[in-house]
């Protein structure tokens, strides 16, 4: 639970820094931080049939990204400062939700294609939602490799269930895997090919 919170964490500071690039009030800057941090987790129980979700149950899920994002409405140019320690927590966060919801999805018996969209949607979905909010494009649309490797981990997790290999082995290969695609990515500034003009 730490580790999710410490993820939830970064996906909250990103949507602040973003409601506060987009000179949102603090109201704003908090939301978009929540819907930053949350979303994701959102659409998968949605997908899941959980209702509640789970993050709307349990008060620290709710608690943290609101923190957060009322920490980055008042300390937005030191947080923006420490824009690798983001780069680095937002990518272990990216991995550790990512494997979480390919393995709640296989835990509801969902195929395992589709636990493995679940678990892609769990961890780009609240960026998802952050973009849209703010009326652009999603940025897993358009420039950087973040669906690709959160895809790539839920394909880890899936193929050690199906090998009947321990969960904690699919985790930690699994969001291993998103990290280090995501640090490459940022590292060598990989982006997915785009249509030629």
């Amino acid at each position: 639970m730490v580790l999710e919170l410490i993820g939830l964490v970064a996906f909250a500071a990103s949507g602040g820094l973003a409601a506060v690039r987009a000179r949102l009030d603090v109201f704003g800057v908090v939301v978009l931080a929540m819907t930053t941090a949350l979303g994701g987790g959102i659409m998968r129980d949605l997908l899941l049939g959980v209702h509640p979700p789970t993050t709307l149950r349990s008060w620290p899920y709710l608690l943290v990204p609101a923190l957060s994002g009322l920490l980055v409405f008042w300390a937005h140019p030191q947080v923006a400062r420490l824009r690798v320690a983001m780069q680095l927590a937002d990518a272990v966060g990216l991995g550790l939700v990512v494997t979480a919801g390919t393995t709640t999805a296989l835990q509801h018996g969902v195929p395992a294609y589709t636990a493995c969209l679940i678990g892609m949607t769990a961890g780009i979905g609240g960026g998802a939602l952050r973009d849209v909010l703010l009326r652009e494009i999603p940025m897993v649309l358009r420039k950087e490799i973040y669906a690709v490797a959160a895809l790539a981990g839920a394909v880890v997790v899936a193929v050690g269930a199906w090998l009947g290999l321990p969960e904690l082995w699919g985790t930690v290969v699994g969001a291993t895997l998103v990290v280090t695609i995501r640090l490459l990515a940022l590292w060598r500034r990989w982006n997915a090919p785009v249509p030629k003009a």
